[in-house]
This record gives structure tokens, C-alpha cells and sequence, in this order.
């Protein structure tokens, strides 16, 4: 028996994953998700390193979503799970870019590092 994507869709009750339930509509939410990202990871200064690689993992990922419609090709291409972990991924990181737009890691300390802050037995650089 041949199955069509979307009967294969249908049939998914579960992800097997607790706490983890089946989302339906996951591409579009997925889609609209990362789009949310990159428009609050341009509020974000050019040349910080957390924006740099979240847009360039966001916009390939968001690429992979984009021009793939099966569910199955878009978990295989990304490689991180299940698509409902992929979207939970995506939100979570959403949520981390407005806490560093708020915490501001690329600006100076405040104080000073104290000296022999990062010097341990192994390193003595």
C-alpha cells in the first residue's frame, strides 16, 4: 500500500517524545518562527558574534523549510529531531534573542576582569 504525505501526516499520533505533542501545522509555524528570528536578530549590533551565527543556522535552516514541503526531508536536511523539536528549538532560540538584546553581551564589562581570572592548573597563558 502507497502512503501520501498527508496520510502519513494524519496518522502520526504521536511524536514518542513526553511533554512533546504532534503538531500539525509545524512547517508554517516553523517558517513564521524563524522569520520572527532574524527580524529581532536585526535589532541586534552587525557585528556581534551571537547575531552572526544565529542568522547564518537561522537562514539555512529557514532555506531547508522553505524549499522542502515533506515533513520527513525537512527532519532529515536539519538533522535535529523530530520537526516539533526543530520548532521548539526555533522558539527557544527566538526567546534567547530578546534576553542578549536585553543582557547586551557584546558591550564592555562593567568592572574589570581580576587579574588571573582564567589562569588554572592546565593553562598558564
Amino acid at each position: 500500500m502507497f502512503f501520501t504525505r498527508t496520510l502519513l501526516q494524519a496518522t502520526k499520533i504521536t511524536t514518542g517524545l513526553t511533554g512533546i505533542s504532534v503538531q500539525p501545522n509545524a512547517r508554517p509555524l516553523l517558517i513564521e518562527t524563524y522569520n520572527s528570528t532574524l527580524t529581532a536578530l536585526s535589532r541586534l549590533p552587525a557585528n556581534a558574534a551571537y547575531r552572526q551565527a544565529t542568522e547564518n543556522i537561522t537562514k539555512t535552516r529557514l532555506s531547508v523549510v522553505e524549499s522542502t514541503e515533506s515533513v520527513e526531508e525537512i527532519e532529515a536536511k536539519i538533522g535535529c529531531g523530530q520537526i516539533e523539536e526543530v520548532l521548539l528549538q526555533a522558539k527557544d532560540e527566538l526567546k534567547l534573542v530578546g534576553q542578549m538584546e536585553e543582557w547586551k553581551p557584546w558591550e564592555a564589562l562593567e568592572t574589570p576582569v581580576p587579574e588571573g581570572q582564567w589562569v588554572y592548573p592546565g593553562n598558564k597563558d
